[in-house]
């Protein structure tokens, strides 16, 4: 006889998913400019230029790393 027990196994699965999903939120190096970049961009400032504004503030990020901060940001 097996000492499988299904509701167990399936209690120990659901706490382990739950661990694994939790987000752990690193801070972006755009963080620090967040008052800039959002008003550049109500500005009408593109993705690109914003890109560029960073790079002069040696801050070294793609297009989609902007992109994606805005979406989540702006």
């Amino acid at each position: 006889m097996s000492d499988f027990n299904p509701e167990v196994e399936l209690a120990r699965l659901k706490v382990q998913t739950v661990i694994l999903r939790k987000k752990v939120y690193k801070r972006s190096r755009l963080d620090r400019y967040k008052g800039e970049l959002l008003q550049l961009k109500r500005q009408g400032a593109t993705t690109a230029e914003l890109q560029r504004w960073l790079k002069d503030k040696h801050i070294k990020v793609v297009w989609t790393t902007v992109k994606r901060w805005l979406d989540n940001n702006g």
